[in-house]
């Protein structure tokens, strides 16, 4: 497991080549401001091989904190990013590992039939019930949620993660009421709490794509503050010290600024509501954002008010950079599918991100 003494050693040994707040605390330790997403590509032995050369590149030229998920490339993410560890330089102690459990996965390609794939490898066997399932493909019950993660150990080759994400859990909304959600992440917070007693991660989060950073009438909306209080009580029940829900993970970018925009969670102490990324930071939360470059489409540019304001040789760069600036960022994350660009990426972290009024500034 990543550790206080390993990641600052790591920021020890790479913290001169960067710029200003590149690494920045997370969990007990530090991370990287830029880290490796591993969503995109084929589910190929070809992609596997470029994955592998990129994280062990990223791990090596100071990027030490990965994400993947069990779903990733039918689980071949996870595995790539458990033999890219053994062969990079770093240590194990100095890399924060991520990783999700919600969907179905399939083994290592996308079957025929994938409907009955799930019937057959998970309903029969007893893996998830029927009736958990969100559009026959999504389930956060604690039985599957368990299964998941020891699978994910599995794939990765580890004893533990870092931080183990519940994986867009309004997915859950297309079948059930938003109370039911709620009771359902509850216990699953539940079982990560035990999970994390007995060491098998570090904390647990809940990483999204719409729930954070819609308004409140959306029919994907959940409340930050539930979600947080929820995971107080699944730690009373359980009877640990304090609640393990450490982090949020949620698409911010040039052309998806809403976790920044969009007001829709309660303000703790008066009336109205504030931003997510204001009331993750509030809350003591990390906060990781995903889709930095728009699935690739920022690289090729920025709005020109916007590029003008931020630092960086390319496009991509300056993509990233902006991401990095949000407040309570602290990690944005980047696919990085060849060795190639890793170099690109990680040379953002060179330049210094906007500072808070000039962020501001963009959005007036």
């Amino acid at each position: 497991m990543a550790t206080k003494e390993g990641t600052w050693g790591y920021r020890e040994r790479f913290g001169d080549a960067f710029g200003r707040t590149y690494f920045r605390r997370f969990g007990p330790g530090v991370a990287s401001s830029i880290g490796v997403g591993t969503y995109l590509g084929d589910a190929t032995e070809a992609a596997d091989g470029r994955y592998r050369a990129a994280l062990t590149a990223a791990f090596d030229s100071g990027v030490n904190l990965v994400d993947t998920a069990i779903n990733y490339r039918c689980q071949r993410s996870e595995r790539v990013v458990g033999e890219a560890l053994s062969e990079a330089d770093a240590d194990r102690d100095e890399v924060v590992v991520a990783t999700k459990g919600g969907f179905v996965p399939f083994d290592g390609e996308r079957p025929d039939d994938p409907g009955a794939y799930v019937r057959d490898e998970f309903v029969r066997t007893g893996v998830v019930e029927a009736s958990d399932l969100a559009r026959g493909s999504h389930a956060v019950s604690p039985e599957f949620l368990d299964e998941m993660l020891d699978r994910s150990l599995s794939n990765l080759g580890l004893d533990s993660v870092d931080l183990y994400y519940v994986h867009n859990p309004e997915t859950q909304l297309e079948a059930r009421s938003r109370e039911a959600v709620y009771d359902q992440l509850e216990a699953a917070f539940e079982t990560l709490e035990r999970r994390r007693a007995d060491g098998d991660i570090g904390a647990y989060g809940v990483a999204t794509w719409d729930a954070f950073r819609v308004p409140r009438d959306h029919d994907r909306y959940l409340s930050l503050p539930e979600v947080i209080s929820r995971a107080e009580s699944a730690a009373d029940a359980v009877g640990t010290d304090d609640a393990g829900l450490a982090a949020i993970q949620l698409p911010f970018n040039v052309s998806m600024a809403d976790a920044f925009t969009v007001e829709a969670h309660a303000h703790p102490t008066e009336a109205g509501d504030v931003s997510a990324l204001w009331y993750a930071h509030e809350a003591g939360l990390d906060v990781v954002t995903s889709a930095t470059l728009g699935q690739g489409e920022l690289a090729g540019g920025l709005p020109s008010a916007v590029d003008a304001e931020l630092s960086g040789d390319t496009a991509a760069q300056r993509a990233v950079n902006f991401a990095r600036s949000a407040p309570g960022v602290k990690t944005a994350l980047v696919g990085m599918g060849s060795a190639d660009h890793v170099a690109e990426n990680v040379a953002a972290g060179t330049f210094d991100p906007l500072g808070a009024r000039a962020f501001d500034a963009v959005f007036e």
